[in-house]
């Protein structure tokens, strides 16, 4: 290999990359139902809150960490206190965990978008999801149960996700996203003003954006709008330290942050306005309240829509391709950012050239995810590691390393603070630091201590004890692991 680092071309190749991780699967169906769900129109003011006391200063923090170390999370915690190598690592192993079940959920959505062609779902989209696609299992317990028409649309996102990666930083992630972010912003520009177009659209809206002040004096809802950030903008389990990595020396880190932090919150805001105006009009077509046909993640995605697109007539097959065709490229470019992670750092610490790496972490990942993928476990997969790993796994790597910067080596803020300061337009002082030391912190530390609290408690839903223990616990204790073990080896 190379010694040289590769590069971004411009800037603008990492912003459109950047927003890319960023803008994924979750913006389009999550966003909406958490803003609905915690006071309407009045979550967006805590969201904002959220985006600049929080999410900003993190993503900044994140891109100083990256940029100043010219490394992936282990290189550069590294550098930065080297007992904090070990944090690197368990974001490294973070991300391999998320790729595993990502790759699925992009999987459906793929899928669906041939099922938009005459609506193969039916009459009825609940029963043709879990039952005739899935094959969901009623077992309580882990069943092997292999599911053929799963396994090679698997196979299929696998192949073109590594073939991006194959390509390297300029030819691969960047010329990916420079060709998918722009077609994600026409699909989902057209599927809003379509959907704006429907009878009823404007009681979906009012649905969405009528505040509820009272909601904002639980503090669930505030938490919901931290937790909501940090996962949104990809910040706290290395990937902007990653993508950051990879910017040249005079770059200016601030205002490519302020971009990318504001075009996601705008996608965000133009998804909710797409979906609500979606489900006024299922609404309005179905007799009934908004409220009746609004449901949360998996259910909004892939049987609320469905049912919705049938009831279109003659637009139903273009309205179908432009939702999930617009959820399949999204999730395209932030499963390509999730897994440069572990790539670079294989890169980093064991002297791998990139094909290397890409082909160790992509086919043995791979393997696993089309192993427990083509499953009839799958959507009970993706629910318990999908918690676990974001409630548990990225709220604690991002709390560990404020904590380090902040709290405990105080001199590695100020020295970071002078390197975004000295090449960036926005200046970083006390807000800057204050947030990072009070703020983002005691928010993690409660959202942390209230999730495990709940899961040490009462569990995670209604799934057995087993699939909790080995596949919530147990991408814990994979990530703990493997941390331990890749500091160990990579420092003989």
């Amino acid at each position: 290999m190379t010694d040289t680092r590769e590069n971004w071309s411009a800037r603008s190749g990492f912003i459109i990359a950047a927003i890319g991780s960023a803008v994924g699967l979750g913006n389009i169906w999550r966003f909406p139902y958490v803003a609905y769900e915690n006071g309407g129109g009045a979550f967006l003011i805590p969201y904002l809150i959220a985006l600049l006391t929080a999410g900003l200063p993190l993503l900044f923090l994140d891109y100083a960490v990256g940029h100043r170390s010219n490394g992936a999370p282990p290189k550069a915690y590294k550098k930065l206190f080297k007992p904090a190598e070990s944090l690197g690592w368990w974001q490294v192993c973070v991300c391999i965990i998320i790729a595993l079940y990502y790759a699925g959920v992009l999987t459906w959505a793929g899928s669906y978008i041939f099922f938009s062609m005459g609506q193969i779902w039916g009459n009825d989209p609940e029963a043709f999801f879990f039952k005739t696609f899935l094959r969901t299992s009623e077992a309580s317990n882990f069943d092997m149960s292999f599911v053929s028409h799963l396994f090679w649309p698997l196979v299929g996102v696998w192949a073109l996700v590594l073939a991006i990666l194959y390509g390297g930083v300029k030819k691969g992630v960047e010329l990916s996203n420079r060709i998918f972010m722009p077609l994600l912003v026409v699909l989902f520009t057209i599927l809003v003003i379509q959907a704006l177009r429907l009878p009823g659209a404007a009681d979906g809206l009012n649905a969405f954006f009528t505040p509820n002040w009272k909601a904002m004096m639980d503090y669930k809802v505030w938490l919901a709008a931290y937790g909501h950030i940090f996962f949104s903008l990809s910040v706290g389990f290395g990937i902007m330290v990653t993508y950051a990595s990879y910017l040249k020396p005079k770059t200016n880190l601030t205002g490519s942050g302020l971009i990318v932090g504001f075009a996601n919150s705008s996608f965000e805001l133009l998804a909710g306005i797409g979906v609500f105006a979606a489900l006024g009009f299922m609404a309005h077509s179905a007799g009934t309240s908004v409220q009746e046909v609004v449901s949360g993640g998996i259910g909004l995605a892939f049987i609320a829509f469905p049912k919705l697109i049938s009831s279109l007539g003659a637009g139903a097959d273009l309205f179908g391709i432009l939702f999930f065709g617009s959820l399949f490229v999204a999730g395209v470019t932030s499963m390509v950012s999730i897994l440069e992670v572990p790539i670079a750092a294989m890169q980093d610490k064991l002297n791998w050239s990139r094909k290397k790496a890409v082909s160790v972490i992509g086919f043995s990942t791979g393997a696993v995810s089309i192993f427990l993928f083509s499953s009839v476990n799958a959507i009970k997969l993706v629910d318990i590691i999908d918690h676990f790993i974001n409630n548990l796994g990225i709220v604690s790597g991002a709390l560990v390393s404020i904590i380090i910067v902040s709290w405990f080596k105080r001199v590695l803020m100020t020295e970071l603070e002078i390197h975004i300061n000295s090449i960036s337009t926005v200046k970083l002082g006390r807000t800057w630091e204050l947030t990072l030391t009070v703020v983002t912190p005691v928010v993690l530390l409660s959202t942390l201590a209230l999730t495990l609290n709940a899961l040490l408690q009462k569990g995670y839903g209604d799934y057995s004890l087993s699939l909790q223990v080995w596949f919530g616990w147990g991408s814990i204790i994979f990530c703990a692991l493997g941390a331990l073990l890749f500091t160990k080896l990579s420092q003989r």
